[in-house]
């Protein structure tokens, strides 16, 4: 007999994962991709799919200003880091953009 699995139950590791991401898209030391990784991965990482998870991962193995550079488009974005997570991403920092001023930021 077969053990059903609900694909929309995380696994706990996963669970884990996302917190230390998370953790890291805040933490990053260079504050302007902290201010865009940081809210980015409090809206979205719980709801990253595995693969985009090791996208994310990826991302953040990036020294601070070349992933900045892509994310802000001041250099093009290399291909194996050009990905629809890459586009999110680049698509989320005009919404946080406009939250702050929103805000008086």
């Amino acid at each position: 007999m077969a053990t059903y699995i609900d694909p929309m139950q995380h696994n706990p590791l996963d669970t884990d994962r996302v917190k230390k991401l998370k953790f890291r898209a805040w933490r990053r030391g260079f504050r302007e991709a902290d201010l865009i990784l940081g809210p980015f991965a409090d809206a979205h990482a719980a709801e990253l799919g595995p693969e985009e998870l090791d996208q994310f991962e990826r991302l953040l193995e990036v020294p601070d200003q070349d992933l900045y550079g892509w994310i802000i488009e001041r250099e093009p974005t290399p291909v194996p880091f050009d990905t629809p997570l890459m586009d999110r991403i680049k698509s989320f920092r005009f919404g946080a953009r406009q939250t702050r001023s929103d805000l008086g930021g």
